[in-house]
C-alpha cells in the first residue's frame, strides 16, 4: 500500500475498514449458521475470498484498496460457521487434540510461502511479485468453493428455524460468566493486537531495514513453529486443560511487543517473532483470540445449537474496539515513534491476560462428561419429536 501513497495512519484507516466489516457480518454469519446449518454459510463464504484479490489486483490506487477490503471483510461472514463446525466434528476429550492438528495442517503453507514470496519481491519487484500471487489466491479460492461443496457434511442435522429476535439479549447476557468474561478478554486482547498487527513488518524493513527475502525466511520459520508446537499443544489442553495453554500465550504474546519494540537487528527481531510463534501455537494469543485452547474452551462451555452465535459475537465485538486501535496504531508510529504503538499493544495484552487468570473457570473432566452426556440426551430427544411430528 505504501507503493500506491498510503500513510502509515492511513494504512491503519484500511485496516480499520476491514475489521469494520466483522462487526457487520461475523454475528449475524454466527446465528444464520447456529439456525440454519453451517454448510451453505461456508461455501458462500468461501466464494466471497475470489472477490478482494481481484480488486487488489485491478486496483490503481491506494483508495481502490478500501473496497478490496470491505469484501474481505465480507469472508467473515463463514467464520463462525467454520470454526464451529470443527468444534461439532470432534469429541469433546479429543477437542484440543483436534484443533491443534487442525492448526497444523492449515499452517503448513507458511513454512514456505513467505520465504518464497520474499523471494520474488526482491527479484521481481513489489507489483508484478504481487500481481502474480493474488492471480493465484482467485485460482485456489474458486478451487476450495468446488471442495468445500463437495466434501463438507453438515453437522446440523435438522436446524432450528425460531421465530425469536434474529439478535436479542441472550447473545451477550444470558451467556454464563466463563464466556462473558472470555468475550472481554478477547476485546481487550483486540485492542492490543490492532495497535501493531498491519506495522510489524513495515516495522522490520523500515526501521530494522531487513530485506523482504530475510523478512521472508523469518515468517517462514515462524510458520514451522506453529505448525510443530500446535499438535502436541493441543494434546497438553486434552490431558491437562485449557486454561494454562491459554495463559502461556496470553502473557507470551505482549512480551513479544516489547521484544520487537527493542529490536535493533535481524537476530533481534527473529527472536521475537520466533516466541510470538510459540504463543501461536500455544493457542489463545494469536492476533485477538482463537487457536487451539481457545476454540477447544468455547466449545466445551457452549452447547453446539449457540456455538457459532458465541463465536460471531466474539469476532463482531473484537472488530469494533480494533477497527479505531488500527488508526491509533498509525497515529501512536507518527506522532511519537514506531516503537511506542509496540510498547503500548504490551501493556494492554497484559491486562486481557490477568482478567482471563482471575475471571474463567474451566470446568472439571467430570463436568464435562457430564455435560456432553446431558448434550447427547438432549439431541436424541429433540430428533425424537422432530422425526414425530415428520
Amino acid at each position: 500500500m505504501e507503493n500506491l501513497g498510503a500513510s502509515t495512519v492511513e494504512i491503519g484507516f484500511i485496516s480499520g475498514i476491514t475489521s469494520a466489516q466483522n462487526m457487520i457480518f461475523a454475528l449475524p454469519g454466527g446465528i444464520l449458521a447456529d439456525r440454519y446449518g453451517r454448510k451453505k454459510i461456508i461455501v458462500w463464504g468461501t466464494f466471497l475470498r475470489t472477490l478482494s484479490p481481484l480488486i487488489y489486483f485491478l486496483a490503481p490506487s491506494w483508495e481502490w484498496i478500501m473496497l478490496a477490503a470491505f469484501f474481505n471483510g465480507m469472508v467473515s461472514i463463514y467464520m463462525p460457521a467454520f470454526t464451529a463446525i470443527v468444534a461439532d466434528s470432534m469429541p469433546e476429550s479429543r477437542r484440543g487434540t483436534g484443533y491443534g492438528v487442525y492448526s497444523t495442517i492449515t499452517m503448513m503453507p507458511n513454512i514456505f510461502s513467505p520465504a518464497v514470496g520474499g523471494w520474488v519481491m526482491d527479484n521481481y519487484g513489489y507489483v508484478e511479485g504481487l500481481h502474480t500471487f493474488l492471480i493465484l489466491q482467485i485460482l485456489v479460492s474458486l478451487l476450495m468453493v468446488a471442495i468445500r461443496w463437495r466434501y463438507t457434511e453438515e453437522t446440523i442435522s435438522k436446524p432450528t428455524r425460531t421465530r425469536r429476535a434474529f439478535i436479542s439479549k441472550e447473545i451477550i447476557v444470558d451467556q454464563s460468566r466463563p464466556i462473558q468474561v472470555m468475550l472481554l478478554v478477547a476485546i481487550i486482547g483486540s485492542f492490543s493486537a490492532r495497535l501493531v498487527m498491519d506495522f510489524t513488518n513495515l516495522y522490520a524493513l523500515e526501521v530494522i531495514r531487513l530485506t523482504n527475502t530475510q523478512l521472508g525466511l523469518i515468517s517462514t520459520a515462524v510458520g514451522a513453529f506453529v505448525a510443530v508446537f500446535a499438535f502436541p499443544s493441543g494434546m497438553l489442553s486434552d490431558r491437562y486443560g485449557r486454561k494454562n495453554n491459554i495463559m502461556v500465550a496470553r502473557v507470551t504474546n505482549p512480551v513479544t511487543q516489547w521484544l520487537v519494540a527493542f529490536a535493533t537487528d535481524f537476530n533481534g527481531y527473529a527472536l521475537a517473532r520466533y516466541v510470538n510463534g510459540i504463543a501461536q501455537a500455544m493457542g489463545g494469543g494469536n492476533q485477538t483470540s482463537g487457536g487451539p485452547s481457545w476454540n477447544a474452551l468455547i466449545a466445551d462451555i457452549v452447547p453446539p445449537e449457540k456455538r457459532a452465535t458465541v463465536i460471531g459475537t466474539q469476532n463482531t465485538l473484537t472488530a469494533i474496539v480494533g477497527a479505531p486501535s488500527a488508526v491509533l496504531g498509525g497515529w501512536l508510529w507518527q506522532a511519537f515513534s514506531p516503537q511506542t504503538p509496540f510498547m503500548v499493544s504490551g501493556v494492554v495484552g497484559l491486562v486481557a491476560a490477568t482478567l482471563f487468570w482471575l475471571g474463567v473457570k474451566e470446568p472439571s473432566k467430570q463436568e464435562k462428561l457430564a455435560t456432553q452426556a446431558r448434550r447427547i440426551r438432549e439431541r436424541q430427544l429433540q430428533e425424537s419429536r422432530q422425526n414425530e411430528h415428520g
